[in-house]
């Protein structure tokens, strides 16, 4: 079975188009540091999500060193222009970003922040086509009124990490971080408002459309 899982990402990685060298460079800085980037399938994925919907006004909660932000970016530029925000915890993260993202030209869309993202979130005018939640996991259920408020009526919402490698079928695993997950997710799959499906690529992306 697992042999199989990863037999199957890799043939997925495969069927990506090659993406930008500085891209590249950034998948192997995340090899090599072991930081946790929601990868090529995952990315080109949201990439597509962002294009079909035509999104202008991205929000990311939680971006890392710039690789989601990056495919973003990708989108929001090719659909005519708009702004990503990215917003992480500490100045060293937001200055790779910079670097990176300048590389690929494409800081022209892009707000930075350095602060608690929900709280960024809640202070940023406006609404958004599109928000990528990727916060601490036990944040994920509180960081949903928020979300809800700030999404446009029709627009996506993407979590990522919501099979949590598994952890989340485990009916023994009550773990603080498993629970938030399992009640982020049942929370959204409950109510109305959303229509929810999780693809399981990866780690897991919930995607859920904001019907009111």
């Amino acid at each position: 079975m697992i042999e199989n899982m990863i037999g199957l990402d890799a043939y997925l990685k495969s069927l990506i188009p090659v993406r930008e060298l500085e891209m590249q460079r950034m998948e192997e800085k995340a090899r090599h540091s072991g930081f946790p980037i929601i990868g090529p399938e995952a990315g080109y994925f949201c990439y597509q999500v962002a294009r079909m919907i035509s999104a202008r006004k991205v929000f990311e909660l939680g971006s890392g060193f710039g690789y989601s932000t990056a495919w973003f970016a990708k989108a929001v530029v090719e659909n005519g222009g708009g702004t990503v925000h990215h917003v992480v915890w500490n100045d060293s993260l937001s200055q790779q970003a910079r670097k990176h993202l300048g590389v690929l030209g494409y800081d022209h869309v892009i707000e930075y922040h350095v602060g608690e993202a929900v709280e960024t979130l809640r202070n940023t005018p406006g609404q958004f086509d599109l928000i990528f939640n990727d916060i601490d996991k036990e944040g994920y259920p509180d960081s949903l009124e928020v979300i809800a408020k700030k999404l446009r009526k029709g627009g996506v919402l993407i979590t990522d990490n919501v099979l949590w490698g598994g952890r989340v079928m485990d009916e023994n695993d009550f773990s603080p971080t498993t629970v938030a997950i399992r009640k982020f997710t049942q929370m959204l799959v409950s109510n109305p408002m959303w229509v929810v499906s999780i693809v399981p690529l990866r780690d897991g992306l919930l995607l859920a459309y904001k019907v009111s």
